[in-house]
């Protein structure tokens, strides 16, 4: 398995560069093709402003929006030419961002999105949410400060043994054989409903060795503290640049509802982290 199809989604805001760059870094590891899905959103208008406004105002936002597409397909452009530019694609949607993703995520191998942020708005507002449990691939979440020219030299496994644990190692294995250091630590296994076997963590180990992962199996429990506090601290002890795991939690007509470490690492991620459900 090998990623082969990197989808990343881009919109209006100025981190869609730094994703797009990290998406053209990895399509060049991996040999891969990238699709560059530019689908912002709307804001929705108060139904006062749009009956004062009437057409005058339906005219400029359509305007906005124009220049938006066209300088959003300029710095693509610009981008994936300082990159290579040869195996890329610039696609538009006008459906909500959710929506477009899920559609082109199911001819993707890996889909890589951005951070949820304090003053997302309209669509933009719990995309991340909506893509942990339906975009149907794994989900790298690039933070939204900082910058990642690469990624996955060292990398930290959160496990707890579950389904989607399970699915995010598999999902992950491209990122994992090709990096230098790996670490598998079961955080608070003591306290867990799940079946970690005799040994937290040790069968996965096995599992990932027969796949030539250089990896190393730890557990850790925090007194006091949640496991995804303990899965950031443990990130920045042991130096990774990724973190990969399992995504909770499940999904509600027009809410969704994470796990806890699950939104402890979308609300304050340090480095990229890959999401599987």
């Amino acid at each position: 398995m090998s990623y082969k199809t990197i989808l990343v989604h881009l919109d209006h805001r100025p981190r869609s560069s730094e994703r797009l760059g990290l998406a053209c870094s990895l399509a060049g590891e991996f040999d891969a093709h990238v699709v560059g899905l530019y689908a912002p959103g709307g804001s929705r208008l108060p139904s006062y402003a749009e009956a004062e406004g009437g057409p005058t105002l339906h005219e400029l936002l359509e305007e906005r929006r124009k220049q938006a597409l066209q300088e959003a397909e300029r710095r693509f452009r610009e981008v994936t030419q300082r990159n290579g530019g040869e195996r890329t694609e610039w696609r538009t949607s006008q459906a909500d961002p959710a929506s477009a993703i899920r559609l082109s995520a199911r001819y993707a191998d890996l889909v890589v999105a951005g951070q949820p942020e304090a003053e997302d708005e309209g669509d933009l507002r719990g995309l991340a949410d909506e893509l942990v449990f339906s975009a149907g691939r794994p989900v790298l979440f690039v933070p939204y400060a900082g910058r990642y020219p690469a990624l996955g030299k060292r990398v930290l496994v959160a496990w707890d043994s579950g389904r989607e644990a399970a699915r995010a190692v598999t999902d992950a294995l491209p990122f994992l054989r090709r990096a230098t250091a790996v670490e598998v630590c079961a955080f608070d296994p003591e306290k867990s409903r799940r079946n970690h076997g005799a040994q937290p963590g040790a069968d996965v180990g096995l599992y990932l060795a027969r796949h030539d992962v250089k990896v190393t199996v730890t557990r850790q429990s925090g007194a006091g503290y949640d496991v995804g506090s303990q899965i950031l601290s443990r990130a920045a002890d042991v130096g990774a640049d990724l973190i990969v795991m399992g995504a909770y939690g499940h999904a509600r007509v027009r809410e969704m509802v994470l796990g806890g470490a699950t939104r402890t690492l979308l609300e304050a991620m340090t480095v990229p982290v890959l999401m599987s459900h």
